[in-house]
């Protein structure tokens, strides 16, 4: 997390902008004093984009957490858990991005500094050509709010509303939330995983295996600026493509 060491007081939201950046001001802004920053190479303008890419999936992603957990009015102790787990169980943050994770998430769920499809907006804004990485995001969005079992009529509003924002099709997000549903057979997720229902041809399941394999390789999210964190998370799905599609060759008989 490179980024986070260049933080500068409260110049953060300045240089990144939008709803995201005052989140990002008030989450950092306390940590380094700007008046004992002397080095201009230091500032804000030496941010590379690769540092940018990375703070703004980062700061949009546990932003958007915070609005979902507390989409019904309120948040109780078992949606925060949901979170934390994700952070501990599913990034494996240690110490430091762990503690700015959650910096991020406690900022926003005690600031008006955006709603969550103004968090949306701006993230599709930063990602709108990288397709995985929009897709990425709804799988966090998804895996989260069913981490309990269930999606609330809440959460799912905000869900349907993400994946309008980042041109996700009604196809596409039934299969990702049918990837986390409790009650769906192995085989059946194994094709949700594909983006694909079990009726699809083999030349369908061998398409979308090598499209989901390229742009979910480890090489490929980490050539994109991805949060190391992030890049974990995403390997994670890479593994699971891998064996959904293994799953469909042995149920189907492919060669």
């Amino acid at each position: 997390m490179a980024w986070l060491g260049k933080i500068i007081g409260g110049t953060m939201g300045f240089f990144l902008g939008g709803p995201l950046g005052m989140i990002a001001g008030i989450a950092f802004g306390n940590l380094f004093d700007s008046s004992n920053v002397h080095n201009e190479s230091e500032r804000p303008s030496s941010f590379s984009s690769i540092d940018q890419t990375q703070m703004v999936f980062f700061v949009g992603a546990f932003s958007m957490l915070a609005r979902m957990v507390t989409s019904d009015g309120s948040m109780v102790t078992s949606e925060r858990q949901k979170v934390e787990e994700f952070i501990s169980r599913d990034l494996k943050l240690g110490p430091d991005g762990r503690n700015a994770a959650l910096r991020v998430f406690n900022a926003a769920l005690s600031n008006n500094a955006g709603t969550f499809d103004q968090f949306a907006l701006q993230f599709y804004q930063n990602f709108s050509h990288e397709r995985a990485l929009l897709e990425l995001m709804m799988d966090v969005l998804v895996r989260v709010a069913a981490a309990d079992g269930t999606i609330s009529d809440p959460e799912r509003k905000l869900i349907d509303s993400a994946a309008r924002i980042f041109r996700i099709s009604d196809s596409l997000l039934a299969s990702i939330i049918k990837r986390y549903s409790s009650v769906s057979a192995s085989p059946v997720k194994a094709y949700s995983v594909l983006n694909l229902t079990p009726d699809a041809s083999v030349e369908e399941i061998k398409k979308a295996y090598r499209k989901l394999s390229i742009e979910f390789h480890p090489d490929t999210v980490a050539s994109k600026g991805l949060p190391e964190e992030f890049t974990r998370f995403a390997t994670e799905k890479f593994r699971a493509i891998q064996e959904a599609y293994e799953t469909i060759k042995t149920e189907r008989g492919i060669k």
